[in-house]
């Protein structure tokens, strides 16, 4: 026979946010994504933490991904509407730039069939990817469910080796400033899918959310589906994939190509990047990319992009390169300083 659920186990709510610890694994459970890794990852696979520590220790780098489910504060056509994030936390940021310690996520917003959720079906509304998330660089995304194909169960998400950025298209997994590849990945091997709980409410010892060595707790306490994000990805076709963030994407394009040229500008610091952005506000600032055929058309914008940035990474360059100076005729050097 059919094991029996126990009444008052199926009720209970550790983390107090309303929702039942048993509808809350179920959930997770059912729009889990199918994470893709770079094979050469200098941090391997993301870890499982040690449980019941206040300080975040690796246990075991096995490929764990923990989540979070909680209401979200708005009902969309009088149905409840519950917020879910899915962590991939890493023993380190291997990138440029790298740190100890990476907590990355990407999130996504269901609505149930009816007001009993103890029988409602869920359906996915939107996704969200976090890239480089409160940074110059940030090139986070949000899109339809049905964009990804992924109302009722998960998609697929390219995570960056090294900076572990996700994207919910493998493509746009050379955007931000420039230093994401996503080369040689593979499918991350089915692991454990932990709940978190909430911050102040933790559930399975995950005491370290709260730690300062990461930014764990304030990514839990925010959510990634404000209505003016909502509404801005409303007024485009369903078949795009939108920059979470409008209007920092040109900037991007000159810092990745301040890189490749920053032999030509070292020692000009973060004033040739000023001026370098001035120069491209008028370059391409689509805030969405087709789905269909997001490789193309984005190369196609970059290249652009590229091309009308070129002449002023240039002209910055001269401006900033040291002028000549009347003075005597051997000019000064080490050997000979003026």
């Amino acid at each position: 026979m059919p094991s029996q659920v126990d009444p008052a186990h199926a009720q209970i709510d550790s983390d107090q946010d309303g929702l039942t610890d048993e509808l809350e694994q179920a959930l997770l459970v059912q729009f889990a994504p199918r994470f893709l890794v770079g094979q050469g990852d200098c941090s391997n696979v993301p870890a499982e933490f040690q449980p019941g520590i206040p300080t975040p220790q690796v246990k075991s780098e096995n490929g764990a991904i923990y989540g979070q489910v909680f209401p979200a504060k708005d009902v969309i056509e009088g149905a409840s509407v519950v917020e879910i994030h899915y962590y991939h936390l890493w023993r380190i940021d291997c990138g440029r730039h790298g740190h100890p310690l990476d907590a990355e996520h990407v999130a996504i917003l269901v609505r149930a069939s009816g007001p009993d959720l103890r029988v409602a079906t869920w359906k996915a509304l939107y996704w969200y990817a976090a890239a480089h998330e409160n940074t110059v660089c940030d090139v986070s995304q949000i899109a339809h469910a049905s964009t990804l194909h992924a109302e009722v169960a998960g998609p697929s998400i390219w995570i960056s080796p090294g900076k572990h950025a996700s994207y919910l298209n493998e493509s746009l997994c050379q955007t931000g400033c420039g230093a994401d590849r996503c080369e040689k990945m593979t499918p991350l091997a089915p692991a454990k899918l932990v709940n978190l709980g909430e911050p102040g409410h933790p559930m399975n010892g995950s005491v370290f959310i709260a730690s300062s060595a990461w930014p764990l707790a304030a990514k839990m306490a925010e959510t990634n589906f404000p209505p003016p994000v909502l509404a801005r990805l409303s007024k485009l076709p369903d078949s795009e994939i939108a920059w979470f963030n409008e209007g920092k994407h040109p900037s991007q394009g000159v810092i990745a190509i301040s890189s490749a040229t920053e032999q030509a500008v070292a020692g000009s610091g973060s004033n040739a990047v000023v001026g370098i952005s001035s120069a491209a506000r008028a370059a391409n600032s689509s805030i969405s990319v087709a789905n269909g055929s997001t490789g193309n058309a984005f190369q196609k914008s970059y290249r652009h992009t590229v091309h009308a940035l070129g002449a002023s990474v240039r002209h910055v360059a001269e401006f900033l390169a040291p002028k000549p100076r009347p003075g005597p005729a051997n000019p000064p050097s080490e050997s000979n300083p003026q």
